[in-house]
């Protein structure tokens, strides 16, 4: 972990590049040094069917849920969530200046009690490291 999905309006498809966005998120959490590179997922969901606000079609909406395991104080956590959401804001400044628009991101710990996970992509750095 950490795990990002980004649900967005589809009617931000003509003006957000979702490649470039979730990437701009990756690098972002990477920046903060606080998550093992191996879990970091960042994921974009269009979300077709939506309604905001008093209906109206021309508005929008990014919402990042991030979701980590436990082991990290709240001032680690906020400090990262910080960095992330700011450069998030910035890179989604254009939306904002050309249409009406909400962005929203929220933490959660998942309790590792109930919380499976299977990677072995942990692995595969360790060996590109040593070999590298």
């Amino acid at each position: 972990m950490p795990h990002f999905t980004l649900e967005y309006s589809a009617n931000l498809d003509d003006l957000v590049d979702m490649s470039a966005t979730v990437e701009l998120v990756r690098k972002a959490a990477v920046e903060t040094g606080i998550f093992p590179l191996g879990g970091i997922r960042v994921r974009a969901v269009r979300c077709e069917h939506y309604a905001i606000a008093d209906g109206r079609k021309n508005y929008g909406f990014l919402d990042m849920v991030l979701r980590l395991g436990e082991g990290r104080d709240p001032a680690t956590r906020k400090k990262a969530g910080e960095h992330i959401f700011k450069a998030l804001s910035a890179h989604l400044d254009p939306v904002f200046a050309n249409s009406k628009f909400a962005l929203s991101f929220d933490m959660q710990i998942n309790d590792k009690e109930t919380s499976w996970k299977r990677n072995n992509i942990h692995d595969a750095l360790k060996v590109e490291t040593v070999n590298g």
